[in-house]
């Protein structure tokens, strides 16, 4: 299966960078109005920190899930997985890691193609069967692929700024605490971080559908994901709360993410295992059509 666009899927990820682009741009003709662009050294350091936290975004990732790297002789058949779906995904082979976990899941993470890891847990390997892991793996190189850690970056860095702004924007309001335009400011910042907080998500979970298609197109095998999908989503019932608390703000990460019970849909990170299978078994009709 060749590396098809999906064209509507692309204009509505196109579409709500477009909505971000203009929300931030309002955003920051407001502070400049406002005065608060006096805040030019705080806008730098997160602008630092949000660099910090691209450039070691694997580090990251790794060290919250106590995950760490193996070489091909401590996991060979994983290592062989890996290096054979990079190939047929054009990409270099990432590094390799393994979370010792129950909860069965995966991730990818990495700055850029050439600096990208690829983790499972030993929930995951314990519960799929070859052409399933096939299909979580290839999911994630889609995601290496797709450049996702970077968009996702982009996306959320003056949404970062806004949320900075809600919560010590009293700070800089100096003796005159009381000043209309702070606090002005403030509730701005608010409405406009709220805003781009759904905006990122509606933008995550457009991309969790592209690293399907993306997975399908790897493998050719759209059911295998479909497969994985259906069962990694009935294993979670049956792994343990302090298990799935730890590991909950990994969920932006995994292939599936951790049900929580409160966030709703516009909250989410990704799409609902059920319209993500039904996409995927669309795909397998036009392999089986083609």
């Amino acid at each position: 299966m060749e590396w098809s666009t999906d064209w509507g899927l692309r204009g509505r990820m196109a579409f709500t960078m477009f909505l971000l682009f203009a929300l931030y741009l309002v955003f920051i003709a407001f502070l400049l109005e406002t005065g608060m662009i006096s805040m030019g050294g705080a806008i730098v350091f997160m602008g630092a920190f949000s660099f910090i936290q691209y450039y070691y975004s694997d580090k990251l990732a790794l060290r919250s899930m106590g995950a760490r790297t193996v070489e091909p002789d401590e996991a060979p058949d994983l290592h062989r997985t890996v290096e054979r779906l990079s190939q047929q995904a054009d990409l270099p082979k990432p590094t390799v890691a393994i979370a010792d976990t129950k909860v069965p899941n995966a991730f990818a993470t990495g700055r850029n193609q050439r600096n990208a890891t690829v983790c499972v847990t030993t929930g995951l390997l314990n519960t799929l069967d070859q052409e399933e892991l096939d299909g979580v793996i290839a999911h994630e190189l889609a995601h290496v692929k797709n450049r996702d850690v970077m968009v996702m970056t982009i996306a959320s860095f003056l949404s970062t700024i806004a949320f900075f702004v809600v919560r010590w924007g009293w700070l800089f309001a100096g003796d005159d605490r009381n000043a209309p335009p702070v606090w002005v400011a403030i509730a701005v910042s608010l409405l406009i971080w709220v805003i781009s907080f759904l905006l990122i998500r509606a933008l995550s979970r457009y991309r969790e559908f592209a690293a399907d298609r993306g997975a399908a197109s790897i493998t050719g095998n759209p059911s295998a994901l479909a497969s994985a999908l259906q069962r990694i989503d009935g294993r979670m019932d049956r792994v343990p709360t302090e298990d799935l608390r730890q590991e909950a703000e990994m969920n932006a990460f995994f292939i599936i993410p951790i049900r929580s019970g409160i966030i709703g849909k516009l909250a989410s990170t990704h799409p609902s295992t059920e319209r993500r299978i039904e996409r995927l078994r669309e795909l397998e009709r036009e392999l089986e059509t083609a």
